[in-house]
C-alpha cells in the first residue's frame, strides 16, 4: 500500500491509502476524489486523469511512454516536466508519499 495525497485545484487535500497493483487514477476513483474524471476508464485514451506531480516526485516516477506523451497534448495546461496521467502510474510501495495536484479542470 502507498499513501497518496491528492490536492484539489483549490488546495483541499485528500490523503488515501491505495493498494499495490492499482493505478493512481483507480485510487482516486475508488475513494471519490474530485478532480480526476477518468472518462476512458484508464485506457490512456483521454487526458481526464491529468495531474501535476510534486517536484520531489518527478524524477522518482517511471518515464512517460509515447502514448502518455501524446495524450498529455490534450490535457488542460500541461507542464512538460510535472504533468502525468494517473492511469499510467501503477501503485507500488515505492510510491508511498506521492503527492499530486489536480489542474483547474479536465478536458
Amino acid at each position: 500500500m502507498a499513501k497518496i495525497t491528492y490536492v484539489e485545484h483549490g488546495g483541499k487535500e485528500h490523503v488515501v491509502y491505495v493498494a499495490n497493483g492499482l493505478t493512481v487514477m483507480e485510487g482516486a476513483r475508488d475513494n471519490g476524489i474530485p478532480g480526476i474524471e477518468a472518462d476512458c476508464g484508464g485506457a490512456c485514451a483521454c487526458s481526464t486523469c491529468h495531474v501535476y506531480v510534486d517536484d520531489a516526485w518527478v524524477e522518482k516516477l517511471p518515464a512517460k511512454d509515447a502514448m502518455e506523451e501524446d495524450m498529455l497534448d490534450f490535457a488542460y495546461e500541461p507542464d512538460a516536466t510535472k504533468s502525468r496521467l494517473t492511469c499510467q502510474l501503477k501503485v507500488t510501495d515505492a510510491l508511498d508519499g506521492l503527492r499530486v495536484q489536480m489542474p483547474e479542470k479536465q478536458i
